[in-house]
């Protein structure tokens, strides 16, 4: 007689669950997700509770009320009758402000001291070196301070002011300098402007394909900047130049008119440049050592110069190194601008402070603040990362 389940497919025998190693992952990365769950909801409830005892109540209305104080320096108008909201944005247009003019000088002075430091001639490198050395070593705050006295001891007072032309005035109050203001037709200055930048981006795009196709060079950066240049130079002659100026002016005891440089915004952008530069030379220092000694070599016998061949060659393939360590400076910048509050200057951790002392509301107050460096600091981290991946190599 046949064997009937001779024909039948054999099944694999079933495994508990507890013996498949793929749903016993599973189970525990469900029990640890729940048991932050519940440790979070705890926290928070008894926060709540705690908050009810004393009679607060959570809640953003604080915002709108009248601050009861001023800042001293603020993007955008404000007075003592401006709200709290008010105020916390201007604060952190300050920080932004702050943050992105810190990372441009950062980032150009510690490529240079980064390309000195590799320097044949011994005083340039030794230099360097002292730079990177004494300044790294150094805590912030300390070099923050330091600034902020020198440069109040260096100006003179108001009416001693340094004139230069007899248009930047230079005290102890900041530097008093022209102010633009815009006329009619002023746009059609800044769409020039815009398009200049595209066509020039176009270019830059349009001569670097050219290059890895045939390798001509084409002087895409000298062209670039003649257009984002020139066609607003053009466009602001025809129009019969659509902006006016407004010059300072000593008046009483302070001066009048035009803008004002204030040496806390000074002394915040020299620290805090100073010093993340200082880390940034030595990323630059090591992703240059990282590209291989033959490649210089292969440029040279090419009939490279030196400029040519670390503009071209070295720094291009340094990139993918330097850039990933350059994220977290870009992120430490940010965050040590919580730092400039002890210099007076009106940053968002200041001015959070302010109000939390006033409303009694610290955890709103805090979660704004956190939320801000939470925000700019993803935003930081996604660039950095998309730019990182249009530099990587690609393999043919």
């Amino acid at each position: 007689m046949a064997d009937i389940s001779a024909g039948r497919t054999s099944r694999p025998a079933s495994v508990a669950w507890w013996r498949d190693e793929r749903k016993r992952g599973i189970f525990w990365q469900i029990v640890v997700v729940a048991i932050l769950c519940a440790a979070v909801w705890y926290i928070i409830q008894n926060m709540i509770d705690n908050l009810r005892t004393l009679g607060v109540t959570l809640g953003l209305d604080f915002l709108n009320a009248p601050a009861g104080f001023a800042i001293s320096f603020s993007l955008i108008p404000t007075d003592l009758n401006s709200s709290i909201g008010r105020l916390i944005v201007a604060g952190m247009l300050n920080t932004l402000l702050a943050s992105a003019i810190c990372i441009v000088f950062a980032t150009i002075i510690g490529l240079i001291v980064g390309i000195c430091r590799l320097s044949k001639n011994y005083l340039i490198s030794r230099l360097a070196t002292a730079y990177v050395e004494a300044l790294r070593n150094v805590p912030l705050l300390v070099q923050l301070l330091l600034w902020y006295v020198a440069i109040l001891q260096l100006f003179p007072n108001v009416r001693q002011a340094v004139n230069v032309l007899d248009l930047m005035f230079l005290s102890n109050r900041g530097v008093n300098m022209p102010r633009p203001i815009a006329e009619d037709g002023f746009g059609i200055v800044l769409i020039a402007l815009v398009i200049g930048t595209a066509v020039a981006f176009g270019i830059s795009r349009w001569a670097r394909r050219r290059q890895m196709a045939t390798g001509q060079q084409f002087p895409s950066g000298r062209v670039g900047l003649a257009l984002i240049v020139g066609l607003p130079l053009i466009a602001s002659l025809a129009l019969g130049n659509p902006i006016s100026w407004t010059v300072p002016e000593l008046k009483g005891f302070n001066f009048q008119g035009g803008m004002v440089l204030q040496p806390e915004l000074t002394a915040v952008i020299i620290g805090i440049s100073a010093y993340t530069a200082s880390f940034i030379a030595e990323i630059v220092r090591g992703g240059i050592l990282a590209v291989s000694h033959g490649q210089t070599e292969a440029a040279y016998a090419l009939g490279f110069r030196p400029g040519t061949t670390l503009r071209l060659v070295i720094i291009p393939q340094s990139l993918r190194i330097i850039v990933p360590p350059m994220t977290s400076q870009y992120l430490n910048v940010v965050k040590n601008t919580t730092l400039v509050s002890a210099i007076a200057y009106p940053d968002l951790y200041s001015i959070i402070g302010t109000s939390l002392n006033q409303t009694g509301r610290p955890v709103e107050n805090i979660a704004i603040m956190m939320a801000f460096f939470l925000t700019i600091s993803i935003l930081i981290s996604l660039f950095m990362n998309w730019y990182n991946k249009r530099i990587a190599l690609v393999e043919r």
